[in-house]
C-alpha cells in the first residue's frame, strides 16, 4: 500500500484544536509511526493556514526519515482569514493557484515533495484543463507523487479524470454517515481503482445522544466481549471490512486512542455481526 491502513489526521494538532508545541508534535509523530500510522493528512487551511508550518518545523527537528512517512495535503478552499485577503469563502482551482498552493505547502512542511495532493472540495467553476495543467506541472517537477480529490461525487471525479489520473477520493464515511455505500461512490472507486479515504470515521456515535446512537452503543456493547475490543475499535473495523479498502483518517491526538485504533486493523468482523451493527444504525433490517 502507498499509504498506511489508518491515517493520522492533523487538523486538530494546531490552533484549531490541541495547540501542540513542537516537542509534543514530534512525540505524537513518533508514536503514530510506532503504531503503523505512517501517513499524515494535512490541508493548507488547517489552523487558519498555520498547522502545516507547525508540523514542518517539528518534522525538521524530529530525525524522522522522509521516506519513512507519507505526507498528504489539500488545496483549493479560500477562507476568510487574517492570513488571506479574501472577502468571501470560496474555491480556487486556477492553474497558477494550485501550483502556488502546493509549493507553499512544501515550504511549510519542510519537504521536497508531497506523496499526495488533493483538491479539497469540488467547485462549480473548476475547469479540468486548468487542473490538468497544474497537476502535470507539479508531477513533472517531482513536487507531488500522486493526485486525488476530496468530497467529490462520481460524476465530478469523471469530469476531472478525463485528462488526469485520480488515485484517491477522501470522503466523509462512517457507520452513521454511510451513504457512499448506496449512492455509487464506493462502487465507482472500486471500478476505477481509486483508493477511498474516510474523514470522521467514528461519525456521531460519541458526539451525540440520540435514539440512533443509543441503539448503536447497545449493539456494540453486545459484541465487546466476543472480540475483546472497544467500541471505537469496532466502529473502525466495521469500516475497514468494506471491499473498497477504505483508509480511515484518525483525528485524535490522544496516544491511547491512537494505539487502540491501530489494533482495529487486526479485527475481522463476522458477516452477521457487520450487518447487526448496520441494522442498529439504520433502525431496521436490510431490505
Amino acid at each position: 500500500m502507498k499509504y498506511s491502513r489508518l491515517i493520522a489526521g492533523t487538523m486538530t494538532w494546531g490552533v484549531w484544536g490541541k495547540k501542540l508545541r513542537k516537542n509534543q508534535i514530534i512525540d505524537l509523530m513518533q508514536h503514530c509511526i510506532e503504531q503503523n500510522l505512517t501517513t499524515f493528512d494535512h490541508a493548507d487551511i488547517y489552523g487558519d493556514y498555520t498547522t502545516e508550518t507547525d508540523f514542518g518545523d517539528a518534522f525538521a527537528e524530529s530525525g524522522i526519515k522522509r521516506d519513512h512517512i507519507q505526507v498528504i495535503s489539500k488545496c483549493g478552499i479560500q477562507l476568510i482569514s487574517k492570513n488571506r485577503s479574501n472577502s468571501v469563502k470560496h474555491y480556487n482551482y486556477d492553474t497558477n493557484y494550485i501550483i502556488k498552493s502546493a509549493e507553499e505547502s512544501l515550504k511549510k512542511l519542510k519537504t521536497d515533495y508531497l506523496d499526495l495532493l488533493l483538491l479539497h472540495r469540488p467547485s462549480p467553476l473548476m475547469q479540468p484543463d486548468e487542473i490538468t495543467e497544474a497537476i502535470s506541472n507539479l508531477k513533472k517537477r517531482g513536487l507531488i507523487r500522486d493526485f486525488g480529490v476530496s468530497n467529490f461525487t462520481p460524476s465530478q471525479v469523471e469530469l476531472i479524470s478525463k485528462s488526469i489520473d485520480i488515485s484517491v477520493n477522501q470522503i466523509e464515511f462512517s457507520l452513521t454517515q454511510h451513504k457512499a455505500m448506496h449512492n455509487g461512490s464506493l462502487d465507482h472507486m472500486i471500478t476505477k481503482n481509486i483508493t477511498p479515504m474516510a474523514w470522521s470515521p467514528l461519525g456521531n456515535v460519541f458526539r451525540e445522544d440520540t435514539e440512533q446512537t443509543r441503539r448503536i452503543h447497545k449493539q456494540l456493547g453486545e459484541l465487546l466481549d466476543k472480540y475483546n475490543v472497544t467500541e471505537d475499535q469496532l466502529l473502525l473495523a466495521w469500516t475497514l471490512k468494506h471491499p473498497s479498502h477504505i483508509h480511515p483518517v484518525v483525528g485524535t491526538t490522544t496516544k491511547k486512542r491512537i494505539t487502540d485504533a491501530a489494533k482495529a486493523v487486526h479485527i475481522e468482523l463476522e458477516l452477521e455481526d457487520w450487518f447487526k451493527i448496520l441494522e442498529a444504525c439504520q433502525g431496521h433490517e436490510v431490505a
